[in-house]
This record gives C-alpha cells, structure tokens and sequence, in this order.
C-alpha cells in the first residue's frame, strides 16, 4: 500500500513538473525613469603638484542627467595603491587658501576613480549650467587627515574646459 502510494506521488509531480509550460521572458529594454544616455558634460584637467613626488594627475567630468542632476565623475593616475585621497571641491583658483563648497567621495588608490560609487550626486538643477560662472577648484589630498595636496585643477571661470559637449 505504502509502494503504490509513493509511486503515485512520485507519478502525479513528474507528470506535474513535465506539463509545466516554461515561458521564455524578452528582456525589459526600454529606460528607466531618470535613466539614459548622458551627452552634457564639461571637463577639466588635473594636474600633479610639483615637488610632492606623487605625479598624480587625471581629469573630473560634471555631466548633466535627463532628471538635470549633476553627476561628477573623477579619474586619476598615478594614485597610490591602498591609499585614499580626499577630493574637495573648493572656492577661488587652486594653490590659494579657500572654503570648502563640496566633499566628494574619496578616490581610490587602486582604482583612481571615486570609491563609493562611479559618480556623486549634486541634485541640485541649476548647479550644471551654473559651473562656467563658478569660481571654484578641485583638490586631491594625499590621504584622510593629511593636508598635503597632491593635485589641483581650476574649474568654472577659472578655467576653461578642456572638453564639453
């Protein structure tokens, strides 16, 4: 009794698992709100402090989003491995004493690019187009709690593009 009771179990979920249809899914291929293709950009060099050794050097791209974010993206060189180097956007040109106006995400010293993620965030909608008239510069510290900076750029009115679309 118990041989045809298992046989009949073991019957009815291969007859179960044979009917079963297996629909084949296309893949979802239109874009995610917000998402796309990002074509507006302006970029600026960076370049390596003289006499800090380090010849860390690389480039940071403000892009504009579909949603009018700023993503800010930055690839550098010649970093140090397993270091991290602080990048701050900060007011005036570079070399002069200056207040902070943003804090990126450190830089990796293995990758040279931010660690967190491939981009930071300015939500703020008016903040692309308002970069020409900026009067700002980037910093890249040699590591957390280190002052010494390693390399600089001008960016906004301080420099003009060495790129942009």
């Amino acid at each position: 009794m118990k041989k045809n009771i298992l046989l009949s179990f073991f019957s009815i979920m291969t007859l179960a698992f044979f009917s079963c249809d297996q629909e084949r899914l296309e893949p979802v291929m239109n874009v995610a709100d917000g998402g796309g293709t990002l074509t507006s950009y302006l970029a600026y060099s960076i370049d390596s402090i003289p006499g800090q050794q380090t010849h860390i050097y690389g480039r940071i791209v403000f892009w504009e989003d579909n949603l009018g974010q700023t993503l800010v993206q930055v690839s550098l060189y010649n970093t140090i491995q397993d270091a991290v180097h602080p990048a701050l956007l900060e007011e005036g040109v570079a070399g002069a004493g200056s207040t902070v106006l943003t804090e990126l995400y450190d830089i990796s010293g293995n990758t040279g690019e931010l660690s967190v993620n491939k981009f930071f965030v300015i939500p703020d909608k008016e903040y692309f187009n308002g970069i020409p008239g900026m009067d700002m510069h980037i910093n890249i510290y040699l590591g957390r709690g280190d002052d010494t900076i390693v390399a600089a750029g001008d960016l906004g009115l301080n420099a003009d593009p060495v790129e942009s679309n």
